[in-house]
């Protein structure tokens, strides 16, 4: 491995503001926490501000170690207004997590003096610290999404600790708005019964294990005395129809929560039992037990990052990690399709032992 690229230190003890920007999923954004908290315990008396996406940003909902979240603007008119505001903030420091073109004009708008990215980014010349990559920084060939992103402030002398795991907020709003909604479609208390959380869906066949075998899981979790619960987005309520109508077990099914209920939701689950997505990082976050089911995922790279008890449960295949788009090995994703209810329900077990 390489030796990380050289640049001017930064004068930390004269940086006031800092942005943080990383655009994405819902997952990007969970696995970025580490990094915000590393920031803020470094400099406890500076502004620490991300940059997100509107959809994904609220997930960020009171948490404490970020003081503001600025939305990025889906059109060119509301980007450039951003950009605006991001000069207008003087940030000293701004770091890209993402490296896409959209990020780094943001990172450049921002007009800040010391500009962090790694040297794989489009447009590199624009950045002042380039890390080569996250292996060079912690001296292993593979890292996951959190390491690496720590990586990039390690790399310019912020401490970070590699067992720095997610962490998000619990807003009284989300708990408070969660169980009008939960009261809504059950009649019952949120508290009346300890419930498992299910998360059946995922952006692509190749990591979505079919609703019948959650299904499965969901009769062993009830013969355990846990509710299941289930969620997706509005745009997937199809898949909670299978899982249910599977089941022989009645599945409570929520299409229509915001990302802090499911936050508020996941955090007084007994365990969580879904595929590789942002709604599993959440989970994590709030120190859920988690099972993940992986498909076409890379597993180093997208593992759960929690201290809490969490298993992941996969078949290995010599095509492993790939795009996940579609299966262009066998035609279909044997690999998703090989998982066994069998071996997620043992897995379940094992995590609440």
């Amino acid at each position: 491995m390489s030796e990380p690229m050289k640049s001017r230190p930064i004068e930390w003890k004269d940086v006031r503001r800092v942005l943080v920007v990383r655009l994405r999923s819902i997952g990007d954004t969970v696995l970025s926490t580490p990094v915000l908290i590393s920031l803020k315990k470094f400099l406890p008396e500076a502004r620490v501000d991300i940059l997100l996406e509107d959809w994904v940003a609220p997930v960020l909902d009171g948490f404490e170690y970020a003081d503001d979240v600025v939305i990025a603007g889906k059109s060119a008119a509301e980007k450039a207004t951003t950009a605006l505001e991001l000069r207008r903030r003087g940030y000293d420091v701004v770091i890209n997590l993402h490296g896409g073109t959209t990020s780094t004009f943001f990172t450049r708008a921002a007009g800040a003096r010391y500009r962090i990215g790694y040297a794989e980014y489009r447009y590199a010349s624009l950045y002042t610290h380039l890390l080569s990559s996250s292996a060079d920084f912690w001296q292993k060939p593979a890292t996951h999404s959190a390491e690496q992103q720590l990586a990039l402030i390690g790399f310019v002398g912020v401490p970070v600790d590699p067992k720095q795991r997610t962490h998000l907020a619990v807003t009284d709003a989300a708990e408070a708005s969660l169980r009008e909604k939960f009261r809504a479609t059950t009649g019952g208390d949120l508290d009346a019964r300890p419930y498992a959380l299910l998360h059946p869906a995922a952006a692509f066949d190749t990591k979505q294990w079919a609703a019948e075998r959650f299904a499965r899981v969901a009769e062993h979790l009830e013969g355990r005395g846990l509710m299941p619960v289930a969620v997706a987005a509005a745009k997937e309520t199809a898949v909670l129809d299978r899982l249910a109508d599977a089941a022989a077990c009645p599945i409570i099914s929520f299409s229509e929560l915001s990302l802090p209920e499911i936050t508020a939701l996941a955090s007084r689950a007994a365990v969580f039992v879904g595929n590789d997505s942002g709604i599993a990082h959440i989970a994590g976050a709030v120190e859920t037990a988690t099972v993940v089911i992986f498909g076409s995922s890379n597993r180093a790279h997208w593992h759960p990052w929690t201290d809490a008890p969490n298993e992941i449960v996969f078949q290995e295949f010599a095509c492993q990690p790939c795009p996940g788009y579609e299966c262009k090995e066998f035609g279909e994703p044997r690999c998703i399709l090989s998982v066994t209810p069998e071996s997620v329900i043992a897995a379940v077990d094992r995590v609440l032992a």
